[in-house]
C-alpha cells in the first residue's frame, strides 16, 4: 500500500451500542481506504471484576460469563457478516484495561487511525474517557462515533 491512506484501521468494540456502530463506520473506512481492519475487544481482569464484599465470588463468575457472551457474539457477528463486506478483518481479544490494551494493539499492528464509540456513565464521569486519553496519547488520528 501506498503512503496514500490508512494500512490499518483499529476500531475498539465491547458490545455497547455506540461501540457497534463504532465498528460499523470503521468497516466502512476500511473498505473505502482499502485496508486492513483490527477489531479489539478488551476483557477485564477477573480481579477487576471483584466488587467488594462479594466473597463468594457469584458477581465476579457473573461478568466473566458476561464477557464471555459478548465474546461469543462479536466473534459470531464477525464471522457471519464481514466476509461478505470485502474487508480485510481480525478480531484481537486481550485482558487488561481498555486505554492499556488498545494503544498496545494500535502499536502492535501499526494502526494508522483508531475509531471508538462514545463512553458513557458514571466511569466516564470518573475516569474520563476512553476516547478522551486516546486523543491526549496523541499518536493516532482518532475518531469517536456517537
Amino acid at each position: 500500500m501506498g503512503g496514500d491512506g490508512p494500512g490499518s484501521i483499529l476500531v475498539g468494540i465491547d458490545g455497547s451500542t455506540p461501540s457497534l456502530r463504532a465498528a460499523a463506520y470503521a468497516v466502512g473506512m476500511a473498505r473505502r481506504q482499502r485496508c486492513r481492519l483490527i477489531a479489539v475487544y478488551v476483557r477485564a481482569n477477573p480481579p477487576a471484576l471483584l466488587p467488594l464484599g462479594d466473597a463468594g465470588g457469584c458477581a465476579t463468575t457473573t461478568a466473566i460469563e458476561a464477557q464471555d457472551a459478548v465474546e461469543k457474539e462479536l466473534r459470531s457477528t464477525f464471522d457471519e457478516y464481514l466476509p461478505q463486506l470485502g474487508v480485510q478483518a481480525e478480531l484481537v481479544v486481550r485482558t487488561g484495561e481498555p486505554f492499556t490494551e488498545l494503544t498496545a494493539a494500535a502499536c502492535e499492528a501499526r494502526a494508522d487511525a483508531v475509531i471508538v464509540g462514545r463512553s458513557a456513565g458514571m466511569l466516564h464521569r470518573i475516569a474520563g474517557s476512553l476516547a478522551g486519553k486516546l486523543v491526549r496519547c496523541g499518536k493516532w488520528p482518532v475518531t469517536v462515533v456517537p
